[in-house]
This record gives C-alpha cells, structure tokens and sequence, in this order.
C-alpha cells in the first residue's frame, strides 16, 4: 500500500478509549463527568488546531469511536490504535507514520488543554525552525511538556509524563539541536487532577471546559 503524503507540520493528538479518561479525578468527578469533560476539551483542542494557521493538517491517533467521529467531522485524518498502549506510543506512533509521508514536522498536542486557541498554535509554530529542530511548550509547573514540534517529525525520542520537560530538553540537545521554548496560556494549562480543576475554575478565562462544569456545579474545594 503507498504511503501517504503529509505536507508541511502536522499535528498529531493522541487520544485513548474516553470511557475510563482522567482517573486522577476520580476523587473530584464521577467518570461520566471525567469522560464529558474530556470530551468538551478534545473539541476545543481540535477546534484550535483547525483554525491555526501554518499546520499541514491533523492526525488523531486513537481507537476511541467518538473521537475518530470528531476528526472526521472536522476533515481530519485518523491513524487507528491496534489497543490502548498510553500516551507515548501513541505520539511516538503519530510521528512515525508523519515521518514515513515524508512531513515537515510534527507538533504533538494533548487533547486535555482547555485554554488552548489557534494563535497559541500559530505561535509555537512561528517560532518553530528549520530541521533539525524541536519547540517545546512547557506546562505550567515546566515539568511537563504540554506540546512539543519536532523537523523532522521523528527526531527527537518522546517520553511524555509529569517530568518529561527537562528530560526532552536534554534529549534535544544531545542530537545537537538547541530547543525552542514557547510559553503561552492555552499550552500551560493541562487538566490531570483537582488541583488542575482549582486552576482552571481560578482564572478569568472563558472555556468550554469552564461552561461545563459550572452545568453540573462543580466547584473547586468544595
């Protein structure tokens, strides 16, 4: 079968089954609450990055039938997931598959970033350079890497988590490339735990996320 051709940076977004999403907020919100909540930001993740100027096109790397539904409603492409085998492989996937099309670049996004906008996107890309290079956008603690662009789109070796940051810098650096490192809001922000809730429902920001758990009346601390 011939592979397919992926023109300019593409943005991979590794999504896994929703039905059992942000176990970390078991203690916050019942898993039906934790899938819809997901789910509100994955439009919102998606949205932006449909909007963003300079990105090549979107991958959704998943086996979830209702996120493939989202990629395909919004004229994305979707490599299916063989079984759930967490969110490095899946990324790791996505950039392999880019770098077999031949695409410029690959910028991975998580699909829990509820502030995220298209002009965060079209920033990060901005700056992004020629290959070989890597823009890392930092969460906000920068422990965690909440997007990161790589030219070519398997260059750098991904290992995603709560300290993936640093690690990601380092592993840049010794292919020889100095790192990129864009810091904006819609990137910062990433939804894991109650604290995350507390952050979120803190800011003045307007989000779908926010929307939705005001419907159910959450409220952080209490």
């Amino acid at each position: 079968m011939r592979t397919q051709a992926y023109h300019g940076i593409w943005a991979v977004v590794p999504v896994k089954d929703l039905g059992g999403v942000k176990q970390r907020l078991a203690g916050a919100l019942a898993q039906p609450e934790r899938t819809a909540l997901y789910r509100v930001m994955l439009e919102g993740v998606l949205d932006a990055l449909a909007g963003a100027d300079g990105l090549g096109g979107v991958l959704l790397v998943t086996r979830d039938p209702w996120a493939m539904a989202q990629a395909h409603a919004r004229g994305m492409q979707v490599l299916e997931e063989p079984e759930n085998r967490g969110h490095t492989a899946a990324s790791t996937l996505g950039a392999q598959r880019l770098a077999e099309g031949r695409a410029a670049g690959m910028l991975q996004v998580p699909g829990d970033l509820p502030l995220l906008r298209a002009a965060d996107v079209a920033a990060l890309l901005a700056v992004h350079g020629a290959a070989p290079a890597v823009t890392i956008a930092p969460s906000r603690d920068r422990q965690g890497s909440n997007a990161v662009a790589c030219s070519p789109a398997d260059l750098l070796p991904l290992r995603f988590g709560a300290d993936s940051f640093y690690p990601h810098l380092q592993r840049a650096r010794e292919l020889g490339v100095t790192p990129g490192i864009v810091q904006r809001d819609g990137f910062a922000l990433d939804v894991d735990t109650p604290e995350d809730l507390a952050a979120l429902q803190a800011l003045p920001a307007s989000s779908r996320a926010h929307a939705y758990l005001a419907s159910i009346g959450y409220r952080a601390g209490l």
